[in-house]
């Protein structure tokens, strides 16, 4: 057997087991994630002979990198205990109320456009973190808040903590002193940065059409799988509100990419898409002319609903929390995300070595092993902070105070064991290059095996190794700076524009990551909702799917031209399949429920 493929089938064998656990025998994350660090860390030892101390560091890496996702989760737990137990969410649900009480347009405004962004001023997975328990307290079952804080970690992430997946994950992840590249550089006319923001742009534009139907799907999904008929086309009456809601936030984005770089496209765009669309619903803008309602808890299938409820932790107050208020700490938390992610000072002073930043060098002497721990820069940081100020605007007293504490610990104590396993085994994958065998790491072994066997196809291949790389690793930026340099070199070597081929990759890296294990785990956590990792997964998958496949056509395209070609057909599949599937699976759900 070619050297390629046996090394490509090891490596994507830890990968396979997660997965097969997850979403076919549905073994809760606590129990499959275990067993496969076991199998990455026998294929890592065994095969690319990596030294037990190596793979020790990973794993020490690893459960660094998981402590400080379990810092962001309790941040956003605490957060979440503080507003309900003041009583501030009966405020907020009231709000909302007044704009509309149809659930549908209220995930799509807290989802897609607060969410959006979130996505922007943060990244780290913050996005799922405070949009899923928000929608639970407002009423959503638990697992439909997380599918919804999951799928809206897709169009707005390439662009998510002001940039980062394209000024570090592309920017660093290219070989800028390449010669091939300074050839491109200059035959572009173009200096490397403007090159770098060229590609934002790109990714930009495909986002901005693949991501035209994700606040749809979110509502489709939603009223598909947990509306109280099980009918998908309850999601499609509202397709005006869904469409214009996307297009708020997606215009935005690609005039800012245009004119101001990667930094802001997500930060701007969400923050313009939720004013716009706040404003108008208030005025009656296609709203629907039908509420939709869940049905009533009692009716829930047990698996939806976690071990918190949308009222745990509530107080009684006869103290009047005005809508300004209840929403101060939220307020404040962007506010903080976003002037530590652009004012310079203050990040150089959250993150200067030996007083806010701790970098570790070598751990256990191995070289390349060298994790950083911002505690003071991290969202959980500002997490408290907005937690703090949330203490003081509701006047809570002491024993209230407590009770927070005491409600968000009880919630997060359930998730670490997953974590603890997820996040090291992700290491052991991408440290694997550090090995005395000679061989590549992992996830680039199984990049060079797809792409030998694609051909010249792999423009339409690009986003699915992105989304590879972010289900992998639970992070764009990484996917970008394990494959950007691949996808460039694989670009040219088949002979069409690599910027494109990039592009597509920083596409499917934001689209692969409602699926990322890690990523479901710790949303998860936020509501409660553990052990039903595999449910999730396998809701949230085919939207990565169509992610990747409307990516990659559009991708294909942008490097083939329009014509008789697998993009142009692609993209004519899912223009008739998507309508056909959501009618087929109404249908089926009428005639499950015996109407």
């Amino acid at each position: 057997m070619d050297s390629v493929a046996w090394y490509s089938m090891l490596a994507l064998t830890p990968i396979l087991t997660v997965g097969i656990l997850l979403a076919v025998f549905r073994w809760p994350a606590k129990f499959a994630m275990p067993l496969g660090y076991v199998v990455a860390v026998c294929i890592a030892w065994l095969t690319w002979d990596m030294a037990p101390t190596t793979i020790a560091a990973a794993s020490l890496e690893g459960l660094i990198i998981a402590g400080t996702m379990l810092y962001i989760v309790f941040g956003a737990l605490l957060l979440l205990a503080t507003v309900v137990g003041s009583g501030a969410m009966e405020t907020i649900k009231t709000g909302f109320d007044r704009i509309s009480p149809d659930r549908r347009v209220q995930a799509i405004i807290i989802g897609w456009c607060f969410g959006s962004f979130i996505e922007g001023a943060s990244g780290f997975g913050t996005t799922a973190a405070v949009v899923a328990p928000l929608l639970l307290a407002m009423g959503f079952p638990a697992m439909a808040a997380v599918m919804v804080g999951l799928i809206v970690q897709t169009t707005p992430v390439s662009f998510g903590a002001v940039g980062t997946p394209i000024l570090i994950g592309v920017g660093h992840g290219l070989d800028e002193s390449s010669s091939s590249l300074q050839t491109r550089l200059a035959e572009k006319s173009m200096t490397y940065p403007e090159y770098v923001a060229e590609i934002g742009l790109q990714v930009a534009l495909i986002h901005a059409v693949v991501g035209l139907l994700i606040p749809l799907l979110i509502v489709t999904l939603l009223t598909g799988l947990f509306g109280p008929h099980r009918s998908f086309a309850d999601g499609l009456r509202i397709a005006p509100f869904a469409i214009y809601a996307s297009l708020a936030v997606t215009i935005p984005s690609v005039l800012v990419a245009s004119f101001m770089g990667p930094e802001f496209p997500s930060l701007l765009g969400g923050l313009a898409g939720l004013v716009l669309v706040m404003v108008t619903s208030s005025k009656g803008f296609l709203m629907p002319k039908t509420t939709f309602e869940f049905a009533r808890r009692s009716e829930w299938d047990i698996r939806w609903s976690g071990r918190m409820t949308a009222d745990e932790g509530a107080t009684t107050t006869t103290r009047r929390i005005t809508t300004l208020q209840a929403w101060t700490p939220y307020l404040v938390l962007a506010g903080l995300l976003v002037a530590t992610r652009i004012l310079d000072p203050l990040t150089e002073l959250l993150t200067r070595p030996g007083l806010t930043r701790f970098p570790l060098e070598d751990l256990l002497g191995v070289g390349g092993i060298s994790p950083t721990v911002d505690p003071f820069y991290l969202p959980g940081f500002m997490l408290l902070l907005a937690v703090a100020c949330g203490y003081g605007i509701y006047r809570m007293s002491g024993p209230q105070i407590l009770q927070t504490w005491r409600v968000a610990g009880r919630q997060i104590a359930g998730t670490a064991l997953a974590l603890l396993f997820a996040v090291p085994l992700v290491r052991v994958l991408l440290q694997s290059g550090i090995n005395d065998s000679g061989l590549e790491s992992m996830p680039v072994i199984l990049a060079e095996g797809a792409s030998a066997v694609s051909g010249g196809l792999w423009p339409f291949m690009a986003p699915f190794l992105g989304a590879l790389g972010a289900f992998v690793a639970g992070s764009n930026t990484i996917s970008n700076l394990t494959f950007a340099q691949f996808q460039w070199h694989t670009g040219t070597q088949i002979g069409v524009n690599p910027e494109i081929v990039v592009a597509g990759q920083a596409v499917g890296g934001a689209g692969g990551n409602p699926i990322s294990v890690h990523n479901i785990v710790a949303a998860s956590a936020t509501v409660g909702l553990l052990g039903r990792e595999g449910d999730l997964l396998r809701k949230v998958l085919p939207v990565t799917l169509y992610y990747c496949t409307a990516a990659g056509a559009i991708s294909y395209i942008l490097a083939h031209g329009v014509g008789w070609n697998l993009g142009t057909i692609a993209l004519a599949v899912l223009a008739a399949g998507l309508p056909a599937a959501g009618f087929w699976l109404t249908r089926r759900s009428r005639v499950d429920d015996g109407q």
